[in-house]
């Protein structure tokens, strides 16, 4: 990134009132979960720099960037949960995954879904969609959040202490931040080529094993949003 170009936006926020260049991190942070492509590791760490400066408390800037970067992923979380697995019976969602598809994610989260959702939060891309899996395949909403909030956490505390170490030098390490991003981008890309393959795999799957009848994947995660309805006592014995 252009030197000119970290000062300008340096001196944007430090003609802002704390209380709004808090509220900027905070939004910079959790709009990352919507729209991957917002860069929340350059508010934080420029957040660190105004901090190292005088002009912010750094526990203001990492409590901004880490609550928000939770509360987001947590939304996104919460909207899929709503959804649960009635979004991949039919429509897009059908042609998405297919029911045995749908079976094996959710096993798949059952044993891994914890430290799938912590790593997932180091990659781009993947820590939108890990955690939003996770909202489709109820694996609950604890075991989501612990990871999030800790992997949220440990990466905010990097880039802060780095943005405070090196304030005088932000520009270079905007540029060493987005070479690492670069590098996780890879990684991701990887992982999403390996889950296509998978998805293309399976896919197929679906026409050679049409005739054998298998159980109904979306059938026991249904039935935890029902609520319990107590016995008829009509049917009771006298």
């Amino acid at each position: 990134m252009d030197v000119q170009d970290v000062q300008a936006m340096l001196d944007a926020l430090f003609g802002l009132p704390p209380v709004l260049a808090y509220a900027l991190i905070a939004a910079g942070s959790a709009l990352e979960n919507i729209f991957p492509p917002v860069p929340s590791d350059t508010f934080v760490i420029l957040g660190a720099v105004l901090a190292d400066r005088g002009t912010l408390v750094p526990v203001g800037v990492l409590l901004s960037a880490w609550l928000a970067n939770v509360a987001g992923a947590m939304f996104v979380f919460r909207l899929a949960a709503r959804r649960g697995p009635s979004f991949f019976e039919a429509g897009w969602g059908h042609r998405l995954l297919r029911p045995h598809q749908f079976r094996r994610v959710s096993s798949f989260y059952d044993r891994y879904g914890l430290w799938a959702v912590f790593f997932s939060r180091f990659l781009p891309v993947l820590r939108v969609v890990i955690p939003t899996f996770a909202g489709f395949t109820h694996i609950g909403f604890f075991r989501t959040l612990f990871p999030v909030a800790a992997a949220s956490l440990l990466s905010n505390l990097v880039m802060l202490g780095a943005g405070i170490f090196a304030s005088r030098n932000v520009g270079r390490l905007l540029d060493l931040a987005g070479q690492a991003n670069s590098w996780l981008f890879g990684v991701a890309a990887v992982l999403i080529g390996a889950i296509g393959y998978w998805w293309f795999r399976t896919r197929r799957e679906d026409e050679e094993d049409a005739g054998d009848p298998e159980p109904d994947p979306y059938e026991a995660l249904r039935a935890e949003d029902l609520t319990d309805e107590p016995p008829d006592e009509s049917d009771a014995a006298p």
